[in-house]
């Protein structure tokens, strides 16, 4: 009994004493920190020295963006951790905002393709404002562009409200004006081996031949798709290829029409094609499915961008989720069109565009636009040979995948060559094959660099 009351003694004595010793030591370390807190006014109070408003003044001008723009200084980095030539950083964004104005110009004023021409231009402003960091990884261009563009998201949103928008009847009418869309995909294949050649055989320009095939794909006047290729063989350049591309889809009707002209006779550009009959319902609805399941077969690579593109087409037709169909041809594609234009603008940083390769690709993506134009309307002038009724060569232009854009100028010249000739139905169906085309040759392309 004796030993049991002991040992109660001593727990109580422990628990009462150790509250004691922690508070004592607590104290002590307070004390300590609190001596330390001391002698840390003490120094900043030491080396406090009081500024003047001038002092101010000159202290605010230093974390200016006009500062940075002047005094340009050596080891500044961009958002990617790359470092700032001192042209760059100062006159090189004097230029860069030179650019963006005339592109908010273009879109504004002329009214070029301002869904993505503005949001991409605007990109460009925000990723080109110094010491704001908006391109770095925490930055919301940054973000942006990791979110969708890095790793190709972005332009399969876009492809799906494309597909959603899409009408395959012109094309399903006449299934032989696919050719037209296959014959405009030379400007891809051909401005490839040009650029490739240009880089090998002369010293104007040094592609790789990734980055060629990356330039080369501006030729199908495709935005979403030439923003899927930068993405996947040259992100480097996915700036200056995205608003050439965009860009010359925007010049559709300024490019096209002398291209169309001077290849075609006044006779034939007055040819009057017939009403292509009326396409079936069922045929709408297995028309994407059966395209994707000959992408699976033969070319699996070009399934992410024409998966996107028959399911948005496949959920039109089907009839029965007009909801989801209504909303990737509305609020989706609108939403991620600010984004991808965004994530694009991000990489029209001054070090990333103003250097020669640039001029490079809007010459080689001028000339594949050509010459997808100019093949489209010499396959059409041989169809028209050898058809049994007649095809008007000026539909073949359409063969490039700016749509309706490129259907709506073919129609337009048709109709100045001989008042009311409406081509416009007959120009959509290579206008959706060139689509399909673009798709392809994309898939090409990645598959040969896999």
């Amino acid at each position: 009994m004796k030993m049991k009351h002991l040992l109660l003694s001593v727990l109580f004595a422990f628990a009462f004493l150790s509250p004691q010793a922690g508070a004592s030591e607590n104290g002590s370390a307070g004390a300590h920190e609190f001596k330390t807190q001391e002698q840390l006014i003490a120094e900043e109070k030491a080396n406090y020295h009081p500024k003047s408003v001038t002092d101010l003044i000159v202290s605010f001008f230093h974390t200016t963006g006009l500062n940075a723009i002047i005094n340009p200084k050596e080891g500044v980095k961009n958002g990617q951790g790359a470092e700032m030539s001192k042209f760059a950083q100062s006159w090189g964004r004097v230029i860069m905002f030179i650019i963006i104005f005339i592109l908010f110009y273009l879109a504004i004023g002329k009214g070029f393709e301002p869904l993505l021409l503005l949001p991409i231009a605007f990109g460009g402003l925000l990723a080109n404002i110094p010491i704001a960091n908006m391109s770095g990884p925490h930055g919301m261009l940054g973000i942006i562009y990791n979110m969708g563009i890095a790793n190709e998201f972005f332009p399969l949103l876009i492809f799906m409200g494309v597909g959603a928008m899409t009408d395959f009847g012109p094309l399903l009418a006449n299934p032989k004006t696919a050719l037209l869309g296959g014959a405009a995909q030379f400007g891809i294949f051909g401005s490839l081996v040009g650029a490739a050649a240009l880089s090998q055989y002369t010293d104007m320009v040094d592609f790789t031949l990734q980055q060629s095939a990356a330039i080369s794909i501006i030729g199908g006047a495709d935005g979403p798709t030439s923003i899927f290729i930068a993405s996947a063989l040259a992100p480097e350049m996915l700036g200056a290829i995205a608003v050439a591309a965009y860009s010359y889809m925007a010049l559709v009707p300024v490019i096209q029409p002398p291209i169309m002209k001077a290849l075609t006779t006044e006779e034939e550009r007055k040819i009057v094609m017939k009403t292509g009959r009326k396409v079936h319902r069922l045929e709408k609805l297995v028309f994407p499915v059966v395209v994707i399941m000959m992408i699976a077969l033969v070319l699996p690579d070009a399934a992410p961008l024409m998966g996107a593109f028959a399911f948005g087409n496949f959920a039109k037709e089907s009839g029965v989720v007009d909801r989801l169909s209504n909303e990737m041809q509305n609020s989706l594609i609108n939403v991620v069109t600010i984004f991808l234009g965004f994530g694009v603008g991000m990489t029209l940083q001054a070090d990333k565009f103003l250097v020669p390769e640039t001029l490079g690709i809007m010459v080689i993506g001028l000339l594949a636009f050509a010459a997808g134009t100019a093949a489209g309307v010499l396959m059409a002038k041989v169809m028209n040979k050898f058809s049994k009724e007649p095809i008007n060569p000026l539909i073949g232009s359409a063969g490039v995948s700016a749509v309706p854009m490129a259907a709506r100028v073919s129609s337009k010249v048709g109709s100045e060559a001989k008042p009311g000739n409406i081509l416009l139905m007959h120009a959509m169906g290579p206008n959706v094959a060139g689509v399909i085309g673009s798709a392809v040759a994309a898939g090409v392309l990645l598959s040969i660099f896999k």
